[in-house]
């Protein structure tokens, strides 16, 4: 029988063997290669096997590969895919570069269980959901928030992104049902590498990037990474702005082989906007058209991050993690939208202002143990840690009524004084401490047995500064994950688990809970890099507040319930082709009883939801470079827009293609363009205006490596 070791040393061959092909293939597969990868040196001596842990750094697999074989996505741990008993998706940096996705929708857009674009010409947030809720989301392990109303990440950042689906709050920490997205930092790398590229396109696009690093001693003990990209750009519509400003720098020491420490400092400046405002009900002017008030129009971010991760082996199998953030932004958002028709005059549409200022500072820190070792017939992975969090923002809210405006001459009016200040103002604070256990016992190489133990304790403290008033809430939350994973061949295992989840509620409030039920199969062939996944569940959020428009107050409901199936394939079936594909079902139910919204589907959640992407390299020929043709196609079924039901999208198909031409060995240029048919539907409508899903952009890149 084939060992863990020999399949990993197998598979890191076959990803080798494939590295020269460029972009085979990007959308919705999940898996991805991990930051740190077990493979096993045995010592010590009668029954008793002891595993040593080597570290493979994930990003070299990630820039040259589509297809992952180990994450760490389902939690602390590494581990293979093929053997986790969860449906993990991973989008690898070649993935991202060669579809040339530059916010975190257009990443995971093409991966199942996935809906984007929901929210249209909306820029304030990155909109997604994964099975029908918003995840959490977390970067290098460490929890960032929900997507909804965090600050917008800078793909650039990060080598790699693994989407968790489902309820899994064991993994990372206290989350909604819907997954968890993991962000993994770039760091830097034994060796001298590099990147820098310029971009322009639609939409008055401008934009330098680089990416490079090298040892600063010549035994490789210290090494750099800077990575940065500079945007000037406006957004699809008039009296729009786009641009950014982010640097990243890292240090890596590794004073022996079995110790590393990574310090990472990087800076994110984004000033644009956030709206057109909506289109006004029962008109179709083009995406370009602003209903807003040009001279109250802003979306901006300013944050700054210090990240230190330190990781050292003792041997036999031990070894330690810990890792810390602390972060620091002021963050905001300002604009007049539409709130349906005004009938006081001809071609007039009713406006309200609506702001957001605020300020957050937090602290994460982690720290596990983990030890590997095998007793006769059985493997184990033991990892047990602790984690802290402490969280402070304030936040001021406003909302004027704003003059109508006539939709055939749209002028600035000078935008809202707010003489009577903010309608809320609040402090809120945060901390936060966790004691988790992860445990994975795997028999004869079969059978793997998973399970996760996790309890967060939560203080809560709201102080609304207009009434003087603070609100106070203590929770402890216990959440457990149950996995079974059985593999019929070396390149076939079915899995079942169990998993809860909780989020962290307002104060006042109780968290809000979920569970999940999933049984799936996977394939990964050894002929070819390949995965192949096919998973159904049963997934149950309780306890929910929801904010329906057109007047977005909290309303309860009592449990939301999601069945669907989720079939994902990433494969490179040759140096010259690849192909991902993706189709996703869900069913979806409100249940509550003699309640408003009973037997309602969830709002934005498509029943249908497919898309593939396929690659073809053509080999250079003599003075020709290779050339690379990407495209893909997303169908997104219909939805509705609240949980009443009372209005819906259409189903639509959105196409996408990319060209990359290889002007030298080190020189490519690069075309792509999203939306290449201008395909043009409704994706949101609050009652009182409409909102479409993107339309055509293409982008030019010249890039050069070494």
């Amino acid at each position: 029988m084939m060992s863990k070791q020999d399949r990993g040393v197998n598979c890191r061959k076959a990803l080798i063997g494939t590295r020269s092909a460029l972009l085979l293939g990007c959308t919705a597969l999940a898996t991805f290669v991990p930051h740190a990868i077990l493979a096993q040196d045995t010592t010590g001596s009668g029954d008793r096997i002891v595993l040593e842990k080597f570290t493979v750094h994930g990003d070299k697999e990630d820039s040259s590969t589509i297809v992952a074989t180990s994450t760490t996505g389902a939690g602390k741990m590494a581990t293979d895919i093929l053997e986790t008993p969860a449906s993990v998706s991973v989008v690898t940096a070649k993935e991202v570069q060669e579809r040339g996705a530059d916010s975190i929708e257009q990443v995971v857009q093409y991966t199942s269980g996935v809906v984007t674009d929901f929210y249209g010409s909306d820029d304030r947030f990155d909109y997604f959901k994964t099975r029908g809720f918003y995840p959490f989301t977390y970067r290098d392990g460490l929890v960032l928030g929900r997507s909804w109303g965090g600050v917008l990440e800078e793909p650039y950042a990060f080598d790699r992104i693994e989407v968790l689906k489902g309820a899994n709050s064991t993994g990372f920490g206290v989350s909604d049902p819907g997954g968890a997205v993991n962000y993994v930092t770039k760091t830097p790398k034994s060796g001298r590498f590099g990147e820098v590229y310029a971009t322009g396109g639609s939409f008055n696009h401008k934009e330098v990037g680089f990416d490079f690093g090298d040892n600063i001693t010549k035994d490789e003990t210290l090494s750099y990474r800077l990575t940065g990209k500079f945007q000037r750009s406006e957004a699809e519509y008039d009296y729009s702005r786009d641009d950014e400003n982010f640097i990243m720098g890292g240090i890596t020491w590794r004073p022996t082989d079995q110790t590393n420490l990574t310090v990472i400092i990087d800076h994110l400046d984004k000033d644009g906007t956030p709206s057109n405002g909506g289109h006004p009900l029962g008109t179709d002017f083009e995406r370009d058209r602003f209903f807003g008030d040009p001279d109250y129009n802003y979306n901006k971010a300013n944050r700054n991050t210090y990240s230190v991760q330190f990781d050292h082996d003792f041997g036999n199998g031990l070894s330690f993690n810990s890792s810390g953030r602390y972060s620091k932004s002021t963050s905001g958002f300002g604009y007049a939208y539409l709130s349906g028709i005004d009938t006081s005059g001809t071609n007039l549409a009713s406006r309200y202002y609506f702001g957001s200022d605020r300020t957050d500072e937090d602290l994460v820190l982690d720290a596990h143990m983990q030890y590997d070792t095998t007793f006769d017939f059985v493997e184990s992975q033991t990892l047990i840690g602790v984690e802290y969090g402490k969280h402070e923002g304030d936040t001021d809210n406003y909302w004027e009524v704003a003059p109508s405006v006539d939709w055939t001459n749209v002028a600035g009016v000078g935008g809202p004084t707010y003489a009577t200040g903010p309608y809320s103002s609040t402090t809120s604070k945060q901390n936060t401490k966790a004691l988790y256990l992860q445990q994975n016992l795997t028999f004869s190489d079969k059978l793997t047995a998973t399970i996760g133990l996790r309890n967060d304790w939560l203080d809560l403290d709201e102080i609304n500064r207009l009434a003087g008033t603070t609100a106070t809430g203590s929770y402890s939350e216990f959440t457990k994950r149950f996995g079974l994973s059985y593999k019929i061949t070396n390149e076939l295992a079915a899995y079942a688990s169990y998993a809860e989840s909780a989020a962290p509620p307002s104060t006042g409030v109780e968290p809000t809970t979920g569970k999940q039920y999933e049984v799936g199969i996977k394939y990964q062939p050894d002929a070819f890099p390949a995965l192949f996944t096919a998973s159904v569940y049963d997934l149950t959020m309780q306890n929910i507040t929801t904010y329906n428009a057109p007047t977005y107050l909290p309303a309860t409901v009592d449990k939301i319930r999601h069945r669907g199936v989720d079939l994902e394939m990433k494969a490179e079936i040759t140096n010259n082709i690849g192909l991902i594909a993706a189709y996703s079902y869900i069913d979806s139910e409100i249940v509550e009883p003699g309640g408003t919204y009973d037997g309602n589907r969830f709002s934005q959640v498509p029943e249908h939801m497919a898309s593939v992407w396929g690659t073809y390299k053509l080999d250079g020929n003599g003075s020709r470079g290779d050339m690379t043709f990407g495209l893909g196609a997303r169908y997104i079924g219909s939805y509705y827009f609240d949980n009443a039901n009372t209005q819906k999208s259409d189903g639509a198909v959105v196409f996408d293609t990319a060209f990359t031409y290889a002007i030298q060995e080190h020189t490519s240029f690069q075309m792509n363009v999203s939306n290449l048919f201008n395909e043009k539907h409704l994706t949101h409508s609050d009652g009182g205006a409409l909102y479409y899903n993107p339309g055509r952009a293409i982008y030019a890149s010249i890039r050069q490596t070494w």
